[in-house]
């Protein structure tokens, strides 16, 4: 088949590279130009480079609306479109060109994370498991009817970091696998309408989303922690006015109680923050912090940065 392809970053990049590696002929490539946000600058593998050193066409957009894009996929006269990781609305006069449509790759288990950063949000909120998902692109973001879908466990210590590399090598099998079908012949009968009444949609994670709330409980700081492990921007408070990295983390042995944010008590290898809604019961585990980091770079093992307890880390400075 003659696919046009439509990414961004190291999602992109493996849809692309895994296109390239197929039977079938990549005509004409379309992705963002750089940028300058914190999220979009991790994992960036350049799909444009990709494309030029297997000589195809690239065009470099922000938005996929203008007259002369639709001219040039139009000419390219592709039988699919493969997406993956495109951060804007495609128009149904774009999507819906193509003979097979628009497949597009996304990295949850749809219909649940939807929109972006899936996989952090996931991980925040305790799912069992992550995965990718190839779906029929339709005028709904990320709701069209799903062909493929696979999937990995998240284990207890597993970062986001963690959870990339298992996810991101799940889409070349999924892309040959979903064109092989859709090519031959075999997927009609196969494409499964997705359960909108268990559908959720996440935006774009920002700086403001990083922030820790010391009212939220132990266990959901700690998988906050481990969603915003490097390369991400790590989860973080202030200390004494200065923000402060929260670089690794588990859930205290002991209960806790008191006011959230207290740096209350050393145990084992950290520090323990009071967290969570009922802390001042006593009943709740608190946040043992083991490293933090300052912003000019500097990690310290959590007991050599607080030599004493008492005082708070606050939400804001």
């Amino acid at each position: 088949m003659r696919v046009v392809m439509l990414g961004y970053q190291t999602w992109g990049h493996r849809t692309l590279q895994a296109l390239l590696d197929s039977d079938h002929e990549v005509v004409l490539v379309v992705t963002h130009p750089k940028s300058e946000h914190a999220y979009e600058k991790i994992w960036d593998d350049s799909v444009a480079e990709l494309a030029e050193k297997h000589d195809v066409p690239v065009l470099l957009r922000n938005r996929p609306d203008d007259a002369e894009l639709l001219d040039a996929v139009r000419e390219a006269r592709p039988d699919i479109i493969v997406a993956n990781n495109w951060r804007t609305w495609l128009p149904p006069e774009l999507f819906d060109l193509p003979p097979h449509g628009t497949l597009n790759v996304h990295d949850s288990l749809l219909p649940s994370y939807a929109g972006f950063s899936p996989i952090i949000w996931a991980l925040i909120n305790g799912e069992p498991r992550v995965g990718v998902t190839a779906h029929r692109m339709n005028g709904e973001l990320d709701a069209g009817d799903v062909l493929i879908q696979r999937s990995v466990p998240v284990g207890p210590t597993d970062t986001a970091t963690d959870l990339f590399h298992r996810t991101v090598d799940l889409i070349a099998p999924i892309v040959r696998e979903s064109l092989d079908l859709i090519a031959s012949g075999r997927d009609a009968g196969q494409w499964v309408p997705q359960d909108r009444g268990r559908a959720s949609f996440f935006h774009k994670r920002s700086a403001e989303d990083s922030r820790i709330d010391w009212s939220w409980p132990a266990e959901r700081l700690e998988r906050l922690v481990r969603a915003q492990s490097d390369p991400y921007p790590n989860a973080y408070a202030f200390h004494r006015g200065e923000r402060l990295r929260i670089v690794s983390a588990a859930v205290s042995e002991g209960r806790y109680g008191g006011t959230p944010g207290r740096i209350f008590i050393r145990e084992g290898d950290g520090v323990v923050i009071v967290a969570g809604p009922e802390a001042r019961t006593g009943r709740s585990q608190g946040l043992l912090v083991r490293r933090v980091r300052t912003d000019d770079g500097t990690e310290y093992a959590a007991g050599d940065y607080f030599r004493t307890m008492g005082g708070y880390l606050t939400s804001r400075p």
